[in-house]
């Protein structure tokens, strides 16, 4: 079977559904959900010209929506330039292998580059061992933990 080649593009107010969809389908990795008025707020931004911290992209196998990231910029206070967090990316399962996540942490790398961004940086579990394939080729781990407050 051969691939259909990768595209990347920003995230428009007409992807809502599609976005959705695939967004839904990575909170379901995670075990977890939000309610609507969260999937509200982050599409709203994600699109919003007026947020120019957020920011969301799409991965099209042809004419099909297979994979997409979510990431923003912060202040950092070791840096005097922002610095830029790639928060969520998900390929579907049957798109996984394609390109399309390399093409969409590229993209993330590209913009944050454009925007003078001091560094990307991600968090994955530890036990994603399909991610963290493509993370080891494409990025760094560091020896950092992540703490939380408890609930």
């Amino acid at each position: 079977m051969t691939r259909k080649p990768v595209t990347v593009r920003h995230l428009e107010p007409a992807d809502e559904a599609e976005w959705r969809r695939l967004w839904t389908a990575y909170l379901e990795f995670y075990e977890t959900g939000v309610d609507e008025p969260v999937y509200q707020s982050t599409f709203s931004r994600l699109v919003s010209r007026d947020e120019p911290a957020c920011h969301g992209l799409l991965a099209y196998a042809g004419k099909k929506p297979v994979g997409l990231v979510h990431y923003l910029y912060h202040l950092h206070l070791w840096r005097t330039e922002p610095v830029c967090y790639l928060q969520d990316l998900f390929v579907e399962p049957g798109a996984r292998g394609s390109g399309a996540g390399r093409a969409l942490i590229e993209a993330v790398y590209a913009a944050a580059d454009a925007n003078g961004a001091a560094g990307v940086y991600w968090l994955t579990q530890d036990t994603n061992e399909t991610a963290r394939r493509l993370y080891d080729r494409i990025g760094q781990a560091t020896p950092f933990m992540k703490y939380v407050r408890p609930s």
